[in-house]
């Protein structure tokens, strides 16, 4: 629980810094996002023997499946919900938590609507960050990682490597590595397919 609540404060600390200061960090923080996964890789690589890297994997490769599926409902069920045009809640939906792709790509078709699907999408991997260590509490931590959708590749995945442990990490990793594949082709294809 302690270390739910380092989360929070530094997100508070984070957004205080960027508001008073607003430094100029360039692209710093997609060299970082990259020597993260990097490191992780190569810790991850050390941990397993090649059997244990088939076993794990034969796991990983329904949830993204699941998590994609579950996604696109659950977006389908916020469209009927709200009333709204059933290609903006597929499409957000099928995000599965890719805020900095999902909001753009929409916003080729709705400002409104690219605003709500990278807000949508960015609360996702902020509950995740929030959730997951209160999640596997009452879920196997290996199912729980869909909540994280194609975060748990690179944002999410230290949270579910230190709460879940080194093999969730792993099916973690390929879990969101699949979704990263899948949806910046399955966007579009919402976006033209419902568009009418």
């Amino acid at each position: 629980m302690m270390f739910l609540y380092l989360v929070l404060a530094s997100l508070v600390a984070g957004i205080l810094v960027g508001h008073l200061f607003t430094p100029d960090f360039g692209n710093a923080y997609e060299i970082m996002l990259y020597a993260l996964i990097f490191l992780i890789g190569v810790d991850l690589g050390l941990s397993f023997s090649t059997g244990e890297l088939r076993k794990v994997g034969r796991k990983a490769l329904l949830l993204p499946f699941l998590t994609l599926t579950g996604s696109i409902l659950g977006g389908l069920l916020a469209a009927l919900v709200l009333g709204i045009e059933m290609r903006w809640g597929l499409a957000i939906g099928a995000g599965c938590g890719w805020y900095s792709l999902t909001g753009p790509l929409i916003a080729q078709y709705s400002a409104v609507y690219g605003a709500v699907g990278f807000l949508g999408n960015l609360l996702r991997e902020i509950l995740t960050i929030t959730l997951y260590p209160l999640a596997i509490r009452k879920l196997n931590p290996e199912k729980a990682i869909v909540i994280g959708g194609a975060t748990t590749m690179d944002t999410t995945l230290p949270i579910m490597a230190r709460f879940g442990g080194k093999e969730v990490a792993l099916v973690a990793f390929v879990h969101g590595f699949i979704l990263t594949a899948i949806v910046p082709f399955l966007l579009p294809l919402i976006l033209t397919l419902f568009d009418y």
